[in-house]
């Protein structure tokens, strides 16, 4: 490959541009020549020069629809003028200071006034963070240290949090024929996966059983209903209630991570599906675009990490946790995604998937989109997606799923590599109709060649 060129999945070399030049140039001093392995995609992604409502402008002009929204993260998309003008003034006051600020106090009250469950809040720097200390949370109120959690779901990078993110159907099952604890990262503990209870996210049976002969040794239970890798898809309602009486019933916490999914309704996702979380995990929109990760949860269970009278049983702090920054944004955030627009946004997503899933119907292609609200995954497969296993692409569609995101890359539309999306509140029916008609024009493509 020459110094100019840029060899792409077709095996094909691609003129050099500017982002190509840009990622050559991260490579010499970036492992992979990207700061996240997640949202990486062959050759390489765009580069970004600036971003404007759902707009993304890169280094090579390029106007991108950005439906990746860092990860879900920008509820307003991009240069949000009420954010701008928070950090705006709130940088002219200092950035970070070692002693507490007021608006810490108006963001807490916020979350608290949005679901009187979350009665306290303690902030950090992300949603990994949010869960590892929600876990040690548990751990400190129970006074055991095992967890369980679900097969395939995605709860940040924590060891724990990690077990069976990725596993394949060879690992599925144990001997017992219950799911495995595979590890995800080369080198975890053997102890980790000892700690760490798989659940499957839609068979309520099973899982029962597994929390009945477990429950007793568990601290907690992580899940998130909505998860999107198992899916995108909801978890039963049978499956929640014999995680809520195994809960009752055991003493063990119930962490729900809404880090992705407290978009989904002006309260959060827990009270759409009647859950009642001993700590919430809150992440990405409430933080406005800035790095931010909270613990939120009844005052009972969040004096775990009370200090007030000496040492806390679970230590929660940071140097950059509730940074004015970064509570200015999310306050900015959330008071203009009020009630009325979290509908508005959610309609949008609805219509985005009846367009999409009738005309893939219309063409004879059994794919589906699947999601919630303002968010969507496209499922190219015919099965019926009910979690991590049966929305684990089979080696076509795994083949094919990179290829529909590059045509709608190429047809200026961002998507996480995956094919799944958020909206933003700069989004209307116009763009809404152009994600839909471009992405059921690329599967057909893709599947009808």
């Amino acid at each position: 490959m020459s110094a100019h060129t840029l060899r792409n999945d077709t095996g094909l070399e691609a003129p050099m541009t500017r982002s190509a030049a840009a990622f050559l140039r991260e490579q010499r001093v970036v492992p992979g020549g990207s700061m996240r392995h997640a949202s990486w995609f062959a050759p390489h992604p765009p580069y970004a020069a600036r971003g404007e409502g759902c707009w993304i402008i890169d280094l090579d002009g390029r106007r991108i629809l950005d439906c990746a929204n860092n990860f879900f993260s920008l509820a307003h998309g991009h240069a949000f003028p009420p954010i701008v003008a928070a950090l705006t003034d709130a940088i002219a006051k200092g950035t970070a200071f070692g002693v507490p600020m007021e608006a810490e106090i108006a963001l807490a009250e916020t979350l608290r006034a949005r679901n009187p469950r979350l009665e306290q809040t303690r902030f950090c720097n992300s949603g990994t963070e949010a869960v590892m200390a929600a876990i040690k949370g548990a751990r400190g109120v129970t006074g055991r240290h095992r967890i369980a959690k679900f097969e395939g779901c995605y709860h940040g990078s924590y060891d724990h949090a990690e077990v069976s993110l990725e596993s394949r159907p060879e690992e599925w099952d144990d001997a017992a024929g219950n799911p495995a604890s595979i590890a995800y990262a080369k080198g975890t503990p053997p102890a980790v996966l000892a700690d760490t209870v798989v659940l499957p996210y839609a068979d309520a049976d099973r899982c029962a059983a597994i929390l009945k002969r477990e429950g007793p040794s568990l601290a907690a239970i992580i899940l998130d209903p909505q998860a999107s890798k198992a899916g995108m898809v909801p978890m039963p309602a049978a499956v929640i209630a014999a995680v809520q009486q195994a809960c009752a019933r055991d003493g063990i916490m119930l962490i729900v991570d809404e880090v992705v999914n407290f978009r989904l309704g002006f309260g959060g996702v827990s009270p759409l599906f009647g859950l009642e979380p001993d700590f919430v995990t809150l992440g990405k929109i409430i933080g406005g675009g800035l790095p931010v990760g909270a613990v939120s949860g009844p005052a009972a269970r969040m004096a775990v990490y009370n200090h007030a009278a000496g040492k806390p049983k679970v230590a929660l702090g940071g140097t950059f946790s509730a940074n004015p920054l970064t509570m200015a944004a999310g306050l900015a955030s959330l008071a203009h995604y009020d009630e009325a627009a979290v509908a508005r946004l959610n309609g949008l997503g609805e219509m985005l998937r009846q367009r999409v899933n009738a005309g893939l119907a219309a063409a004879g292609l059994p794919g589906r989109m699947a999601g919630a609200g303002s968010l969507f995954r496209l499922h190219p497969g015919a099965r019926k997606i009910e979690d991590y296993r049966s929305a684990r692409p089979l080696p076509a569609e795994a083949e094919a799923l990179p290829r529909i995101h590059a045509a709608m890359l190429g047809a200026g539309i961002l998507l996480t590599p995956n094919c799944s999306g958020a909206l933003s509140t700069p989004m209307g029916e116009e763009q809404v109709v152009l994600i839909a008609d471009t992405l059921i024009k690329a599967t057909i493509a893709e599947f009808q060649a």
